[in-house]
């Protein structure tokens, strides 16, 4: 699988290493911070509304780049907190773990973030979210019909996601 070249899919997405079901919570982000898609599988405990939630998920991303930007100890170049940083630039973040979950993380050149919170004990999903983003590039942004910055509505997508999100593990 390449991740920005071909246009083909791997049939065979990556292995990750983890046990049972463990995906809880999955979100597709724009460069300006709108909700693309929010999917649930086993989030047992709801607490806020979808929208609040997203908005702090974001606010979450957010203020973890710029802290990770703000803290890198090998760049010269120290920016404020709050600045955006672009794709690429300065030290970079890829998944944290609590007790009770991980976030993994990913953002694009082009400002696509893609979030999946999972099971603590889940290993490494930077290839499991580069499939993902693979996914997203072939059933969304190349369908003629998709608006761009608009929801994720497509059940070719959706469903193809869940099958490999529920195959995690």
């Amino acid at each position: 699988m390449q991740f920005f070249g071909t246009t083909e899919i791997n049939p065979s997405p990556p292995a990750v290493t983890a046990s049972g079901n463990n995906a809880h919570m999955m979100y597709i982000f724009n460069r300006n911070g709108v909700c693309l898609l929010y999917r649930e599988w086993n989030r047992s405990l709801h607490t806020l509304d979808a929208q609040q939630d997203q908005k702090l998920m974001f606010g979450l991303l957010f203020s973890l780049k710029s802290l990770t930007a703000k803290m890198d100890p090998v760049s010269a170049d120290k920016v404020n907190l709050g600045v955006p940083q672009l794709p690429g630039q300065g030290c970079s973040f890829h998944s944290f773990r609590t007790n009770t979950y991980k976030l993994s993380f990913m953002e694009t050149p082009s400002g696509i973030k893609l979030i999946l919170v999972t099971n603590p004990r889940t290993g490494d999903l930077r290839e499991s979210l580069k499939y993902i983003y693979n996914l997203y590039v072939e059933y969304v942004v190349k369908n003629p019909l998709y608006t761009p910055g608009t929801p994720i509505k497509y059940e070719l997508f959706n469903s193809t996601l869940d099958q490999y999100v529920r195959g995690l593990g």
